[in-house]
């Protein structure tokens, strides 16, 4: 994908971020932007911090030390109802798809918008809403299915469908296709583009499947040694000489 202009808006600014557990230094002074309407794709080895990263940003660690900026406000200056508001601006997409087994499809869409009234307030009828979301993702005659009758495909299909329903402006997509077969994969990597495309959300992603992060990326961070050790386009990073950036391309 094509670069953005970074004269569009900041959306989320993680400057300096450091977290230890102990004697183990998972972040040692992480910088990350994101602007508006962006797709910005982490990558890292296991256990390089991506997972402490999304955590802080969202509230559920705190750091060390650093600032978390997200949509101009400061993520450890917000009390715990206002840090709630923040994140039903942000979307996730589950490694799992997380499903609730005992719940329809219909019932999973439904979940967020019952927990989460303040935003919308109390809907009488969530059917337009949930069909808007299950057409989104291509998905409006499953609404009656139940999780085990969906393939992994349309499993991850429908936990997009929910994220989408609470109309973030972020979202952050963990490992997005991971444990779907090739065809599978490109279909849900052309779903994420026309969902950045309709509704102009922002997003990371965090992934290791390199055709993924060439399709989606308007720019990439390479998180190693604990630190945003490289930074560019995909076409950058992947033709540099450095053996650490190199090691990700092979």
């Amino acid at each position: 994908m094509d670069t953005l202009n970074t004269k569009s808006n900041l959306i989320i600014d993680i400057k300096d971020l450091q977290k230890s557990f102990g004697n183990n230094h998972v972040l040692k002074g992480f910088n990350m932007k994101l602007y508006e309407g962006e797709n910005l794709v982490i990558m890292g080895k296991s256990g390089s911090g991506k997972s402490v990263m999304i955590k802080c940003l969202i509230g559920l660690e705190e750091p060390d030390s650093g600032s978390i900026m997200v949509m101009g406000k400061y993520i450890n200056q917000l009390e715990h109802w206002k840090l709630d508001e923040l994140r039903t601006e942000i979307g996730f997409l589950f490694q799992g798809s997380a499903l609730y087994d005992s719940m329809s499809v219909r019932e999973n869409l439904e979940f967020p918008l019952r927990r989460h009234t303040k935003k919308f307030g109390i809907i009488e009828d969530t059917t337009p809403m949930v069909m808007e979301a299950l057409e989104s993702v291509g998905l409006s005659h499953a609404i009656d299915l139940m999780p085990s009758e969906l393939s992994g495909g349309m499993k991850r299909r429908i936990a997009l469908a929910r994220t989408l329903i609470l109309q973030p402006k972020i979202i952050l997509y963990d490992e997005p296709t991971t444990g779907l077969d090739p065809i599978t994969s490109k279909e849900i990597i052309l779903l994420m583009m026309s969902i950045q495309k309709k509704y102009n959300t922002s997003s990371i992603i965090i992934t290791h499947d390199v055709d993924c992060a060439r399709v989606i990326s308007n720019r990439m961070i390479l998180l190693i040694d604990n630190i945003n050790y490289a930074e560019g386009t995909f076409e950058e990073l992947s033709s540099s000489d450095d053996p650490k950036i190199k090691a990700f391309f092979k």
